[in-house]
């Protein structure tokens, strides 16, 4: 089973810039669906952006679209999430999460069986 450990996270100001980071241990050979979600107090998780580790395209919520971008190292099995000119909406308890590569053709997070532990990210106006 792969372990996911999500960093990078801080506080910053509306406009800014933060990059997270989910390192993967014990990463096999299956490919894998990737994605970063958040989930803000009083809210419903919701998904961010995900990514084949395989090289599929990334998908995005509208509301990141433009402004988030996911990427991966497979030399270091590392997602990471660039995150640019950040609004208080975005701020929330980041995670990221591994699951079967099909689930990068779906929006749910709920079928993610393996998540780290989160990092969060605070956006002040």
């Amino acid at each position: 089973q792969v372990q996911l450990v999500e960093s990078g996270g801080g506080s910053v100001q509306a406009g800014g810039s933060l990059r997270l980071s989910c390192a993967a241990f014990g990463y096999s050979y299956s490919l894998y669906c990737m994605g970063w979600f958040r989930q803000a107090p009083g809210k419903e998780r919701e998904g961010v952006a995900r990514i084949n580790t395989g090289g599929g395209s990334a998908v995005y919520a509208d509301s990141v679209k433009g402004r988030f971008t996911i990427s991966q190292d497979n030399a270091k099995n590392t997602l990471y999430l660039q995150m640019n000119s950040l609004k208080p909406e975005d701020t929330a308890m980041y995670y990221c999460a591994a699951g079967p590569y099909y689930l990068c053709g779906g929006s749910g997070s709920d079928q993610f069986r393996t998540w780290g532990q989160g990092t969060q990210v605070t956006v002040s106006s």
